[in-house]
């Protein structure tokens, strides 16, 4: 936070975006949003830098559209991270404390022991979260600090993605002039914002439909406990249908906003839509096409997307830990006839997440594709009980002598 203001980054497939936030003194402690931009993502395929200077400009846009909403300049931002196949992993460790009072020390020496020892290789650490604790086997501890015993026990979810896609990520952030403060991972971020407290309880699959990459969180007793992601996203029913009826990608992406839908009715094959032909003059005459031509063309990509993504809850061994509720949120989630989908094809109670806890978005910059930048906004205010290392983790190597002298000190005075 600089200058009282929490600048965060959501570098999408299909879009840019950049909230610039400020503390609301009249919302007990929350944020209210007084700069927003959007760009169109150039650059970018499913979720990973392909052609750095095209997605340097985009960035670059939607920041100063930001800035000169908020009448501000942004040095630091926290960014997501959508690619770089996220690998979900859960462990526990055990450290001695020899009967002495549990402090902030015996938490980063428990977590700095976690990451040494299950440092992935060729990848980068993203999240560290502590999912429960446990002193001389009695378990279910959230907050052991100020407790004493013999020996603690902390399991701990650990998220790591590939480092080439993050790197170039953080590279291209930087050639914006643009500090890097924190990376989150995209489906934990949307969680963070769509999800209620109770939900994040009780148990429940929060699944980001964004352009290129699907990501899915499980959230259970308030901490993430798995996620993933599948390769196909919104981007890839525009792809579909823009071969599917022969039109350019501009007009596909047009008729699925305006006419597209997941469930086929008996009227659809009664209204016609024009298409028109790919490569033809501006005047040519458009074709008139079925509306049920341009459904059967995006509900077996949003089938497919939604059958992978219950395929590999089912995997992850999570699904029941999830429940029987299910938020769907991003942009693809907006397509009409969505919900009543998620639910034949997951078997499960599902809602459409959009933005919570967050004050100063209008209707435009409110709806379920901005969940995942307005989530940077609420791990930006709760990132210190987050975890003790994991904010850093992509940032600092487990043997780093810099990070461990910086540890001490920050121990020891």
């Amino acid at each position: 936070m600089r200058n009282g203001l929490i600048s965060v980054l959501d570098v999408g497939t299909t879009k840019i975006c950049c909230f610039v936030a400020r503390s609301d003194a009249g919302s007990q402690g929350g944020l209210r949003v007084v700069g927003i931009g959007h760009h169109a993502a150039n650059g970018l395929r499913g979720g990973a830098i392909v052609d750095m200077d095209a997605a340097a400009d985009s960035i670059a846009s939607a920041v100063h559209a930001a800035e000169q909403m908020a009448g501000q300049t942004i040095h630091g931002v926290i960014i997501n991270i959508s690619g770089g196949q996220p690998l979900s992993h859960n462990f526990s460790i055990e450290t001695t404390i020899a009967g002495h009072e549990i402090s902030d020390g015996d938490l980063h020496r428990a977590f700095q022991h976690g990451v040494e020892t299950h440092q992935p290789k060729d990848r980068e650490i993203v999240h560290s979260i502590p999912i429960s604790y446990s002193i001389d086997g009695s378990r279910g501890i959230r907050d052991p600090r100020g407790m004493f015993g013999e020996r603690l026990g902390v399991n701990i979810h650990m998220v790591s993605v590939a480092s080439g896609p993050l790197w170039n990520l953080t590279n291209c952030v930087s050639r914006c002039h643009l500090e890097v403060e924190n990376i989150v991972l995209s489906a934990y971020a949307s969680g963070l914002s769509a999800l209620v407290e109770d939900e994040m309880d009780l148990g429940v699959t929060c699944i980001d439909m964004g352009g290129g990459v699907t990501s899915l969180a499980v959230f259970f007793d308030g901490n993430m406990v798995f996620t993933g992601s599948v390769p196909l996203g919104g981007a890839h029913v525009t792809s579909d249908i823009a071969r599917g009826l022969s039109t350019t990608m501009a007009n596909a992406e047009r008729m699925k906003t305006l006419y597209g839908n997941a469930i086929l009715s008996d009227m659809d094959d009664r209204d016609y839509i024009d298409v028109p032909p790919i490569g033809e003059e501006v005047h040519a005459q458009p074709n008139h096409v079925p509306k049920s031509l341009l459904i059967g063309i995006i509900k077996p990509r949003l089938e497919e997307i939604l059958e992978m993504t219950r395929d590999l809850l089912e995997r992850s061994g999570f699904d029941k830990v999830a429940g029987q509720r299910v938020v769907v949120t991003g942009g693809a989630s907006q397509m009409q006839g969505i919900r009543d989908l998620a639910a034949m094809i997951l078997d499960k109670k599902v809602r459409i997440g959009k933005p919570m806890h967050i004050n100063g978005l209008a209707e435009a910059t409110g709806g379920p594709s901005f969940s995942t930048c307005a989530g940077l906004l609420a791990y930006a205010q709760q990132n210190t009980a987050a975890m003790p290392v994991s904010a850093r983790g992509w940032m600092e190597k487990p043997g780093d002598f810099f990070s461990r002298l910086g540890l001490w000190l920050r121990e020891c005075f």
